[in-house]
């Protein structure tokens, strides 16, 4: 369970009454954008309220009944998504900063600078996004927002979002190492042990992510990898 301290009120209003719980503010956001939360980290205490600062209690019969629900977890998850999350100005500050990362990270990782062929670092997508104004909504994910954030940056930063497809072959002494590192990336379409030990694979990935791989692919083994680009 959140601590007390942290939790926020989860509030909605229906049939002329209101229904309250305490909430971890992240895990709240994002079951009310669909996605599936820990129910058990997600409630600071196991309780309906009418009043949640006052510690005034619903009867759980009579919320149930009015929210259509007949569990605790139905009747939370309704209160979330069909209500309103009651945020500090701390965590909203500390919710944006950590969407507007999330929307630079998938910018840098899907789009290439189309005049060079190689993704933008991350800080000038920031410095970007700082020039541009644009306004992070944390009550919608990066992915939601990213046409909007892309036709804002695009008067300042060229940006051409594609897939590369390519075949890599790295040595036997480091073809072990090499398979944990790919993995953080995805799997590859196609994979082969040769018979020196050395470990083929073909791969598709956004173009920023491909080059992310090949960094930590030539780290690991100083360069002595080959690939080359497929159609």
């Amino acid at each position: 369970m959140v601590r007390l301290e942290e939790a926020v009120i989860a509030r909605l209003e229906t049939r002329g009454e209101r229904f309250e719980i305490l909430v971890d503010p992240d895990l709240a956001l994002e079951l009310k954008h669909g996605k599936d939360v820990d129910f058990e980290k997600l409630l600071a205490v196991d309780t309906i309220f009418k009043d949640a600062r006052r510690g005034d209690k619903a009867s759980q019969e009579h919320a149930f009944k009015l929210l259509g629900v007949s569990t605790l977890e139905e009747a939370v998850r309704k209160i979330i998504r069909k209500g309103e999350i009651q945020l500090t100005t701390e965590q909203r500050r500390k919710m944006q900063e950590q969407r507007r990362r999330q929307i630079v990270n998938y910018i840098a990782r899907h789009a290439i600078n189309p005049q060079t062929g190689v993704p933008h670092p991350a800080r000038r997508i920031e410095k970007a996004l700082e020039e541009a104004k644009v306004n992070i909504d944390i009550h919608k994910s990066a992915e939601e927002q990213i046409p909007a954030v892309v036709k804002a940056l695009r008067p300042l930063l060229p940006l051409k979002f594609e897939e590369r497809r390519f075949a890599v072959k790295v040595p036997p002494e480091y073809a072990a190492k090499a398979y944990s590192v790919v993995a953080k990336f995805g799997k590859p379409e196609k994979e082969e042990w040769l018979g020196d030990g050395s470990w083929a694979f073909v791969m598709k990935l956004p173009a920023g992510a491909a080059d992310e791989l090949f960094r930590e692919l030539n780290a690991l083994t100083r360069g002595e990898f080959e690939t080359r680009m497929l159609r």
